[in-house]
């Protein structure tokens, strides 16, 4: 899966001096302040500002953004001293969160099933353990799309157009073959930067990967086996740019319409605005074979250990009632939670950064294909042994078979290290 790669939106509002938090008797007790952690874009700035304003009456609330890895810095304070009222729980640390469940507020104590109808299915349950305590309440989602330059398309003599894309491209080969017929057409171009990408996109609409319920090692199964065979067909039809995630190459391709496409979440489309300003109004966004999956996407909790779970709760359900979903995603494009937002202005104005396409619809279309994922703690690992593998083979420097086997016994022996059933 694709690392969330937001880009650093500003500080939200800086803190210095979180009170205490006392032990466990304590703990739904209020001392007149209300404490969040939350890492670089986890929400918009002025909304944060206007839950400040708001509270002002009832708590003082402040909020500390946390820079570098988000997650090792709350785990450690869960169930001792410092602790935070209100914490941030990323998308892809949610695995590994919930086997911890006892260290939050079950969200449902509070009042937050009467809202459940508000969200998506898919996503409420994400948040939620097997028994129906929900630790995380959803902040946005990441429904995957093609993102292309419009320009370059034209350019072919190809399909163009949002929904003419969408048919042209209405699964993974038919999406291989039209990359086949853009590089014919314009040499210099390529679909896309790696096919690695194109990789996590495939796993990402399925529902498991790596690890399986029962806690079984299932990286050798035809699920992950289809989405490696259409990544490596892929690297030899000459239509990736084989330009490795981590590069600062990717940006510049994408601007200079070298790299003519991307299967990816609805928060890249801040990344794209943020990094390729000079190819404004070149964009555009199509549903097709990216519908389904979601990259992304995060959560608010309370830690068991905070102070006054009930205003705690009534800061989340304010900042992530519907409509102050549709005033984040103006803001900071995190794409809501709540279908509801999705019919208020916010989301329906025209996006000049994709000339004008209203793109809401095409990431809707997508949420509402997106279905529960089963996620282990150590999956999000494990990927990255398949990924390494892959970006090994587009480099020249393995043969396919090896690959495979690499990224399979690789991924076996990480899973048997993190106690997954591997025999």
């Amino acid at each position: 899966m694709r690392v969330q790669r937001r880009t650093l939106l500003g500080a939200v509002v800086a803190a210095a001096g979180l009170s205490a938090c006392g032990d466990g008797d304590k703990a739904g007790t209020s001392n007149g302040s209300t404490s969040m952690w939350i890492w670089p874009g986890g929400l918009d700035a002025a909304m944060v500002t206007q839950a400040v304003q708001h509270f002002a009456s009832k708590t003082k609330l402040t909020v500390t953004t946390l820079e570098g890895n988000y997650q090792d810095q709350l785990s450690p304070v869960l169930d001792g001293s410092g602790v935070p009222d209100i914490a941030g729980i990323k998308g892809e640390d949610m695995s590994a969160v919930l086997p911890r469940a006892d260290l939050f507020v079950d969200l449902n104590t509070l009042g937050a099933r009467e809202l459940q109808d508000n969200y998506l299915d898919w996503k409420w349950q994400q948040g939620s353990t097997l028994d129906n305590r929900l630790v995380g309440f959803p902040i946005d989602t990441g429904p995957t799309a093609l993102f292309y330059r419009h320009d370059v398309f034209q350019k072919a003599g190809l399909a163009a157009e949002p929904d003419d894309v969408a048919v042209a491209i209405k699964d993974w080969h038919a999406y291989l073959d039209f990359g086949r017929k853009l590089v014919r057409k314009v040499p210099s171009v390529r679909l896309f930067c790696n096919a690695a990408d194109l990789f996590s996109s495939c796993i990402g609409q399925s529902n498991r990967r790596y690890v399986s319920e029962s806690n079984s090692y299932i990286g050798d199964t035809d699920t992950v086996r289809t989405a490696w065979d259409l990544a490596v067909e892929s690297m030899g039809m000459g239509i990736s740019a084989g330009i490795p995630n981590a590069s600062d190459k990717r940006f510049p391709a994408y601007e200079a319409g070298k790299v003519a496409s991307d299967t990816g979440p609805a928060w890249l489309s801040q990344d794209l605005a943020s990094s390729c300003a000079k190819s404004a109004g070149k964009w555009r966004v199509a549903n097709g074979c990216a519908d389904g999956a979601n990259q992304g996407g995060s959560f608010l909790s309370i830690p068991a250990k905070g102070d006054d779970h009930e205003t705690a709760f009534e800061v989340i359900q304010w900042l992530l009632s519907p409509e102050n979903q549709a005033k984040m995603f103006a803001g900071a494009k995190l794409f809501p939670s709540a279908p509801a937002a999705y019919q208020m202005p916010e989301l329906q104005a025209p996006d000049p950064f994709f000339g004008g396409q209203r793109t809401t619809p095409v990431f809707a279309t997508s949420a509402g294909k997106a279905k529960l994922s089963y996620e282990a703690p150590s999956d999000f690992a494990i990927e990255q042994i398949f990924i390494t593998q892959l970006e090994k083979l587009e480099s020249g420097g393995t043969t396919a078979a090896a690959a495979w086997r690499d990224a399979v016994d690789g991924g076996r022996k990480l899973a048997a290290s993190k106690g997954v059933i591997t025999g």
